[in-house]
């Protein structure tokens, strides 16, 4: 069968409270997950909460990329989907954590088939100092 995209959703915690705030270095690694590639952005919409936490989505012709942060409890949340192989959302969901020094990433993989969606795997890392 063939593939119609890769979906990741990534739960990270342990990040840091001030970039998790922070959005104009959000919304920069967002756009970093497409700098090296030919992706075409179609919209971008980010909104920060007071007193904290913002979310933001960037909709591009091949996929999409979502953020929601919670900053208190040290969260953001990732959903990454592809529908080719320009964007690799599992190094762009790595590059992400490691950007907001999360302490833990958990991330679950789908895979579109022509067909039913397939849980392909879920991972937790606890990830290093």
């Amino acid at each position: 069968m063939d593939r119609t995209g890769r979906h990741i959703i990534s739960e990270l915690w342990g990040c840091d409270e001030e970039k998790l705030n922070d959005l104009e270095l959000i919304k920069g690694l967002i756009l970093d997950t497409v700098k090296d590639t030919e992706a075409e952005i179609r919209k971008i919409v980010f909104h920060k909460f007071v007193p904290e936490g913002l979310s933001g989505v960037v909709i591009f012709s091949e996929s999409h990329v979502t953020i929601h942060s919670i900053p208190k409890h040290g969260y953001a949340s990732i959903d990454i989907y592809s529908c080719n192989d320009q964007i690799d959302p599992k190094v762009s969901t790595e590059n992400i954590a490691e950007v907001l020094n999360a302490k833990v990433s958990e991330k679950t993989e789908f895979t579109g088939e022509h067909g039913p969606v397939l849980f392909t795997n879920k991972e937790v890392v606890p990830i290093k100092d």
